[in-house]
């Protein structure tokens, strides 16, 4: 695989153990000095950034997170770049029906190659736009 299919892999990775509430995934791609920053929070240091798998299991029903397309560069074993996706986060809206919490997102990555693999040292969540729409659900898996 190559650094950039690398790359990618991770912010899918990230993106993935967030929707499973999986902690083990996080660390496969996160290392020890993690800075996640985003709207109203900046949080250090990989437990500390395990515990929002927490937060997202009591603040969301259901999150999917979609990776679109990166651009990164790579010096050595330093690689830097910007990954776009959205995340759509399930909860009960105002009036008691499920809604979709959607944002447009830009992470402003910034990884580390650690034996194998790519980790994040830092992620800046840069959310574009949110959108918020009904869930209608038509027989598929629910939250």
């Amino acid at each position: 695989m190559s650094d950039l299919e690398q790359l990618r892999r991770t912010a899918e990775r990230y993106g993935l153990g967030a929707d499973r509430r999986d902690k083990a995934l996080w660390r496969e791609v996160m290392a020890d000095d993690v800075e996640i920053i985003g709207p109203g929070f900046a949080i250090s240091g990989l437990e500390a950034n395990l515990g929002s798998i927490d937060h997202l299991t009591h603040a969301f029903k259901a999150t999917r997170h979609v990776v679109y397309d990166m651009d990164a560069a790579v010096s050595e074993d330093i690689a830097q770049g910007e990954t776009r996706s959205t995340a759509e986060h399930r909860m009960t809206g105002p009036d008691g029906r499920d809604v979709l919490l959607v944002w447009a997102i830009r992470y402003q990555d910034q990884w580390r190659r650690e034996g194998d693999g790519w980790k994040f040292t830092r992620r800046e969540l840069v959310v574009d736009w949110e959108e918020v729409r009904p869930v209608h659900d038509v027989g598929g898996a629910t939250a």
